[in-house]
């Protein structure tokens, strides 16, 4: 359905994410991923939490490798976890996504997905946020998290679809895609915007 309502606009996914592109496959619409890109992460003095993933995702735009063509749609995404004024990216090692983890359970944190939808023509940028209630893990069943899923390329230390989201996870007020990395309903109506 989305494929005929892009109107021969083609989609290029500029994400490495194996999650972004299970859930932009998800609305049923073809696309290419290109991951090149010359983005050097950084931001501006006094910016908010809330903006700084989507001032990520127009970054990642910008960084682009190339220009687009006509009939392109580029989507970039950043995904950050907040969890009391620290924000959480992926996790340096074992010990920081153990850090990590040991400070979610028993408490809730905001997962904020920045994304940036680019053609030659338009551009259309948003930011989602979920509230994600995480329930008490004991110090043991962290680490075996840890070392039987390796999360080390996930924002937070932790994947929503993983052993921990069935175990650990007690509430999602929002978008559970969204914290996936992709708030994919938001995001199938932007793309019907981007070709009017």
């Amino acid at each position: 359905m989305l494929n005929k309502l892009l109107k021969g606009k083609r989609i290029v996914l500029g994400s490495a994410s194996p999650r972004r592109r299970e859930l932009l496959a998800g609305l049923g619409v073809d696309f290419t991923v290109d991951t090149v890109n010359s983005f050097e992460e950084s931001l501006p003095d006094n910016i908010s939490f809330t903006q700084i993933p989507e001032n990520m995702a127009i970054g990642k735009s910008y960084g682009f490798h190339r220009e687009l063509e006509d009939d392109e749609i580029l989507i970039t995404a950043d995904t950050m976890v907040l969890c009391s004024d620290e924000i959480m990216g992926k996790p340096l090692d074992r010990d920081d996504a153990i850090r990590m983890i040991a400070k979610l359970v028993d408490n809730k944190h905001k997962v904020l997905t920045g994304v940036c939808l680019r053609s030659n023509s338009k551009i259309i940028t948003f930011t989602a946020s979920t509230d994600v209630h995480f329930g008490h893990l004991s110090a043991e069943e962290i680490e075996y998290y840890i070392d039987t899923y390796k999360p080390y390329d996930k924002a937070g230390a932790y994947g929503v679809q993983d052993w921990v989201g069935y175990a650990g996870i007690r509430g999602i007020e929002g978008s559970f895609f969204n914290v996936m990395g992709l708030p994919v309903h938001i995001l199938y109506n932007k793309l019907k915007e981007m070709a009017l």
